[in-house]
């Protein structure tokens, strides 16, 4: 955030106050209750504008799944942290993801259509297939004894060893054991502010595909942040060997902002069909997809992604595990998109 971080801080603030105050009036409680909270806190962290309720539309009949509380699952090194640096409580929330959508737009499309069309994209057999970038390089998670940080901001940090590097590193390393070519442009985007991190984590997709043209798949590689003034979330995929794992979520842009975008179902194409792929293996690992106004330089590639990895109140590790789950499934469906393959 830095030196924007304070007006968005307030923001958020008065945001959350206002959502929880008429939570209570209508009698809502538990985990549900902060529900548009952390809608709220997605959008402000992804620097996108809050929209009204009554402007969203369904994406299909089926209700928007809605978290549910989840249990505390075994941690790595059994550290569970139930708190934030600063004190805050942290609970567990699990998504219930499948083929579903958030859908933030007023566009309306059907998911089982997407998936029965495929990706519409096709991967080459040789040269750089993957591009990993990061907009917001010093994003980080709770901090625990084994990983511990500097922190440079609320939940950030400019080292390496502890931010969404790290998640990149470990999901680069899976996705190239599954047979594909992985660039990870390590570029800090959000230093030395906040504002402008698109702006430089676009120009360093135009770069990477200006000297490496084969690129098909670019993924932005993020860490959520879901909050209320009160309440830290973590995203929980419950597992079958109890072991712990954040969740993932895909974020897709439209024009709907108003901006150049002419391709975005084919986006939301690549989105349905690795979702799909990755809940065949792991049924809680994927949150809804989440279909946004704001393009977030996905117009650069008929193949970008924006994936959120985990939220702050998760740990590093959990949020690596989320990755590994994740390329270990999304490889090989890659990997079939290959040219001759």
């Amino acid at each position: 955030m830095r030196r924007s971080g304070g007006i968005r801080a307030l923001i958020a603030l008065a945001l959350g106050l206002y959502l929880l105050a008429r939570a209570a009036v209508v009698g809502l409680t538990g985990l549900v209750s902060p529900e548009r909270v952390l809608e709220t806190a997605v959008r402000l962290e992804l620097g996108a504008g809050v929209e009204p309720m009554e402007q969203r539309v369904a994406a299909t009949p089926t209700p928007e799944p809605e978290p549910t509380a989840a249990p505390q699952p075994e941690a790595v090194g059994s550290e569970v942290p139930d708190q934030t640096p600063e004190g805050l409580p942290i609970l567990p929330a699990s998504f219930p993801g499948g083929l579903t959508m958030k859908n933030e737009t007023d566009y309306n499309p059907v998911l089982s259509d997407l998936l029965a069309e495929g990706p519409g994209l096709t991967l080459p057999s040789d040269g750089v297939q993957v591009l990993i970038v990061h907009t917001h390089t010093s994003e980080a998670y709770t901090p625990t004894d084994s990983d511990r940080y500097e922190a440079s901001d609320t939940m950030r940090t400019e080292d390496a060893n502890y931010n969404i590097l790290r998640v990149g590193d470990a999901l680069a390393q899976t996705l190239e054991e599954a047979g594909l070519t992985v660039l990870h442009d390590r570029t800090v985007c959000d230093y030395p502010s906040y504002a402008g991190s698109y702006s430089r984590s676009g120009a360093a997709v135009e770069a990477a595909l200006a000297e490496h043209p084969e690129i098909s798949v670019v993924i932005d590689l993020h860490r959520d942040a879901l909050c209320s003034e009160s309440v830290v979330y973590k995203t929980v995929a419950e597992l079958p060997d109890g072991a712990a794992a954040a969740q993932v979520m895909f974020v897709v842009g439209t024009d709907g902002s108003g901006l150049e975008h002419p391709e975005w179902l084919r986006n939301l194409r690549l989105a349905v069909y690795l979702q799909d792929a990755v809940d065949a293996l792991h049924p809680t690992l994927m949150r809804p997809i989440n279909l946004v106004n704001q393009r977030y330089n996905q117009h650069l590639s008929p193949g970008m992604l924006l994936i959120e990895v985990g939220s702050s109140g998760n740990t590093l590790q959990e949020a690596i595990r989320a990755a590994q789950l994740f390329g270990k499934a999304a490889g090989p469906a890659l990997a079939a998109l290959k040219e001759g393959g």
